[in-house]
């Protein structure tokens, strides 16, 4: 085969495999409302002032000087009213985001809609009064969740970023002098 037989055969294959390439990348990053899981905080303050010109309100947790809890409301223009936002953010990334309201069926129907044109569709699991649906890529989590009480339906998305907690868990356990499991010696003291 000439040098520019293989030439034109390598650029065919990469043309080829560029498809199959792209299809495989993470284009599924779990997200809500502009909400996404591992956002940094400033990320999150941007998204709330553009929403409702407020500000992303945050205080550093009392047990883990690395752990801030924030809080905000955001608009919802599709709901017709606000969202309640909170988050725990590790080292400024955050590790849990939580978005909840008051919500008609109609609305419900929405956000499920929403989030499975974009995640696929799974089976909602019961508990008590509670109904979950779960969708889980790449160590994120995204859940919706709804419950009806007197009449009133509650409905709250969570983003869960595992890596962030996992790594804020290691930080923990390193920085209290604790070893993480199995790294005991074996050897006499």
């Amino acid at each position: 085969m000439t040098r520019v037989a293989r030439f034109v055969l390598v650029l065919a294959l990469l043309a080829w495999a560029r498809p199959a390439i792209a299809s495989t990348a993470d284009t599924t990053a779990l997200e809500f409302r502009g909400f996404r899981a591992g956002a940094r905080l400033d990320e999150l303050d941007r998204a709330v002032r553009s929403s409702s010109g407020g500000r992303l309100r945050c205080q550093r947790a009392k047990a883990d000087s690395h752990v801030m809890e924030c809080r905000a409301t955001v608009n919802d223009p599709e709901l017709g009213s606000t969202l309640k936002l909170w988050v725990s953010a590790m080292d400024s990334v955050a590790g849990v985001i939580t978005l909840s309201s008051g919500v008609t069926a109609n609305q419900l129907d929405r956000w499920r809609h929403a989030i499975e044109l974009r995640y696929g569709k799974v089976d909602a699991q019961v508990q008590g009064t509670q109904r979950m649906m779960q969708w889980v890529r790449h160590g994120r989590m995204l859940r919706l969740t709804w419950r009806s009480e007197n009449g009133q339906k509650t409905a709250s998305v969570s983003l869960v970023d595992g890596p962030v907690l996992d790594a804020w868990g290691q930080n923990r356990t390193r920085s209290s002098g604790a070893k993480p499991p199995g790294s005991e010696s074996s050897e006499p003291h």
